[in-house]
């Protein structure tokens, strides 16, 4: 069954160096569900994709991260890839916008090396998540319960491991949006 999201509007924090298929795939998923989605950085211009072994294609920043609340968005996808998360979570203004959105109650969405911002961000103690496995030990220690599965949905988290998990990552994302109860909640 196909989910109606018109009328929702998702962000996409990301940099230079975010794995390339895992914002391409799921910011498309999004909006043939019908949700508008924003690029946002803290980069102005454009930021350059990783593709496998290789710099990839660059993608438009849609709105500075310093003018991007998240109040006006109804979800928020962290896309992985290693050096993307790494220099989000050294930027104060990243972290606080993730820790905004993880507190209040919408979904946010991390695969890959993304759970890194979450980590800086204090939100994942208690929480059930999974993650490239390089990970694995961050988010234990950082008070998580790590798995490996496919994609994982505790609260208002949605995780997956790695790109072949994006579909699973993506139906669950896409679900979780049109079902609007973090949402409710958030309100």
């Amino acid at each position: 069954m196909q989910q109606n999201l018109t009328g929702k509007r998702v962000a996409i924090l990301a940099t230079d160096g975010f794995e390339q298929v895992e914002l391409t795939e799921p910011k498309k998923a999004l909006e043939q569900a019908g949700a508008v989605t924003e690029v946002i950085s803290p980069k102005s211009g454009e930021i350059r994709g990783w593709k496998s072994k290789d710099w990839g294609d660059s993608i438009r920043v849609d709105k500075a991260l310093g003018s991007a609340s998240p109040s006006d968005y109804d979800a928020l996808v962290l896309p992985g890839g290693v050096a993307n998360p790494d220099h989000l979570r050294m930027d104060e203004t990243a972290v606080r916008f993730v820790k905004e959105f993880a507190q209040s109650g919408k979904p946010v969405a991390a695969i890959c090396h993304g759970p890194w911002t979450l980590i800086e961000a204090g939100v994942v103690k208690g929480h059930t998540l999974t993650s490239w496995p390089s990970l694995k030990t961050d988010l234990k220690n950082a008070g998580a319960n790590w798995v490996d599965k496919e994609v994982v949905l505790d609260g208002n988290f949605i995780t997956s491991r790695k790109p072949e998990d994006l579909p699973a990552f993506n139906k669950k994302v896409i679900e979780e949006i049109a079902d609007g109860k973090h949402l409710k909640a958030a309100s």
